[in-house]
């Protein structure tokens, strides 16, 4: 389980780093880190990492999304929710998410611009987050008890939150 969370963890520091000094000053995190440190100081920051590291497209409007599924598989892959007696399996949740994401996009109802490659990134790394899947693992329903677990599954889904592009 501490392997578990320390690539969760690993992946989610990779993300933050490329939102924080990659993708735009209007997303959420970035607005918290400039009201932290300063527009200067954030920009002159910037400025040295994007220098210093450059980084192609795919890594930096792709790869974040899909860390974050990764991630997000997972944490919910050993759960299950139950709508009108019907059992859902969260190991699916992911690509649900991923997917519904990208069509908001496309029909500009959220921010951002829809694009097969983030899909791409994200079935691909929710695929190597199936991988460490163990079929005999007893599934657990996420909302009957909150415990660190359920509460890190169901905070590694807000963290999409901190993306958020102010317009």
């Amino acid at each position: 389980m501490r392997k578990q969370y320390a690539l969760i963890t690993t992946a989610l520091l990779i993300s933050l780093f490329i939102y924080l000094f990659y993708r735009t000053e209007k997303t959420l995190v970035n607005q918290l880190l400039i009201w932290l440190i300063s527009v200067e100081t954030y920009t002159h920051i910037k400025a040295i990492v994007v220098n210093a590291l450059p980084l192609n497209n795919i890594v930096v409007y792709s790869l974040p999304e899909g860390l974050w599924i990764f991630c997000i598989t997972l944490t919910s892959k050993p759960y299950h929710f139950i709508i009108f007696g019907r059992r859902f399996n969260c190991l699916y949740m992911p690509l649900l998410f991923c997917l519904s994401l990208e069509i908001l996009q496309m029909i500009h109802v959220t921010n951002g611009r829809f694009d097969w490659m983030d899909i791409g990134m994200s079935v691909l790394f929710w695929l190597f987050g199936c991988y460490n899947f163990n079929p005999k693992e007893e599934k657990q329903h996420i909302f009957t008890s909150l415990n660190s677990k359920t509460l890190v599954c169901l905070i590694s889904y807000g963290i999409v939150y901190l993306a958020h592009v102010f317009k």
